[in-house]
């Protein structure tokens, strides 16, 4: 073992999904010896991905975080731009509200490609080991160790200088720091679920405008449809539990689409419709807020194992990718000491990941309710009229969450 092998710090990333997979690249880039462990399987090898699926929307805060590993160019070019929302009214009409300028967009990303992407890149490096299959039993900060079970069902203990939980909403790493005095913890589920539903292609292109956002806003619930880079739109429907379950069978499902989403009836087709309704039943959304992100030197947490949010506002995996570049750039400040960059790394994102989360709850009732509203689009229409003549001086909230959009 030569001189640079005793040196290097070792970490332990638990989870391989969109943050934990960002993770282990930055981490790589610094030497050190990186270790993933996913508890799922290879989803590179999987004949089916489950799990989340809603489409992402990646944007500048996002991007950065790519650019900083040399995977911006890769990642944009499998997105669709999205320039602005399109409102589908109850009537059929519909009526676009514009993010920004024309050259403004936000990209719509396939969860599972760019999971995959991002998988490929970490393997590109030499000091960091996958680990499939592998769920994390014990997290032991203060020990530096971790206890993992494979499938050989034998648990293994394994030691390191750091322990990194991107290990999702449900965080194992999170829930053993939640025993330690001081750590502070919330979670909240919203009484609304989500469910996905497809628009094919038509005739070989998009059933619709392809570069929009497309939202049917019913007040109480709405739907939106994000397109694909086959041409297909992945469409999620978010309403209350209590309304899903009030369509037990086929004919109430298709009287319900007619009802309040009509034109979107001929895109998903009736027989698609009916067979995919019940496939799976409403998924859940939770809200988590934990304070700190660290413990000791030992123990960060970063993505949704620090603040799982309801994806409304878009900027979930945004803030979760920049978690990655802060903690990356503050490793920079402090010349890797892990004694100043963890706690350095809490105070310095807990405000701003808890912000984010209080806006995209409320930006669920902007999206379902205030759209259908001429008052809401006067003040967007005047919002950009403002920003355009004082750029620096007016900046309107949602430009302000992008942070700013690429031009």
């Amino acid at each position: 073992m030569d001189s640079l092998d005793i040196e290097r710090k070792k970490v332990a990333v638990i989870g391989g999904g969109l943050v934990g997979s960002l993770n282990a690249c930055f981490l790589a880039k610094r030497n050190f010896q990186v270790d993933v462990y996913e508890a799922r399987e290879d989803i590179r090898m999987a004949k089916s991905v489950r799990g989340r699926s809603i489409n992402l929307a990646l944007s500048y805060r996002g991007r950065q975080a790519l650019k900083a590993i040399g995977l911006e160019n890769q990642i944009v070019s499998q997105g669709i731009p999205m320039r602005a929302r399109m409102i589908h009214s109850l009537s059929g009409k519909k009526s676009a509200i514009p993010y920004g300028t024309k050259s403004q967009y936000i990209l719509s990303i396939s969860r599972e490609n760019l999971n995959k992407d991002l998988l490929n890149a970490v393997e590109k490096y030499p000091n960091v080991k996958m680990h499939f299959g592998h769920r994390l039993l014990k997290c032991s900060p203060e020990e530096g160790m971790i206890t993992v079970l494979g499938s050989d069902l034998i648990p293994k203990d394994v030691t390191c200088d750091l322990i990194v939980g991107c290990d999702g909403a449900y965080s194992t790493v999170r829930s053993h720091l939640m025993k330690k005095p001081r750590f502070d913890y919330s979670q909240q589920y919203i009484p609304h679920g989500y469910m996905e539903l497809t628009i094919p292609p038509k005739n070989g292109g998009f059933a619709m405008e392809p570069n929009y956002l497309h939202i049917w806003p019913r007040n109480t619930f709405m739907m939106i449809a994000l397109p694909n880079t086959n041409k297909s739109f992945t469409c999620t429907l978010f309403m209350p539990f209590e309304e899903f379950e009030k369509l037990r069978t086929s004919s109430q499902v298709l009287d319900f689409f007619y009802k309040y989403f009509p034109d979107s009836v001929p895109l998903i087709g009736e027989q698609a419709l009916e067979q995919d309704f019940f496939l799976l039943p409403a998924q859940a959304m939770i809200s988590v807020k934990c304070s700190s992100f660290h413990f000791k030197s030992h123990c960060v947490l970063m993505g949704d194992a620090a603040h799982a949010i309801v994806p409304f506002f878009g900027q979930g995996m945004n803030a979760g990718f920049e978690d990655c570049l802060v903690f990356d750039e503050l490793m920079d400040k402090f010349n890797n000491d892990l004694n100043l960059c963890l706690p350095e790394f809490s105070r310095f994102r807990i405000p701003d990941d808890h912000a984010i989360s209080d806006l995209s709850m409320y930006n669920y009732i902007e999206m379902r309710a205030h759209v259908n509203s001429p008052w809401f689009i006067f003040r967007k229409n005047m919002e950009r009229f403002l920003h355009a003549i004082m750029p620096s001086t007016f900046i309107p909230l949602y430009t302000m969450v992008r942070s700013h959009f690429p031009e």
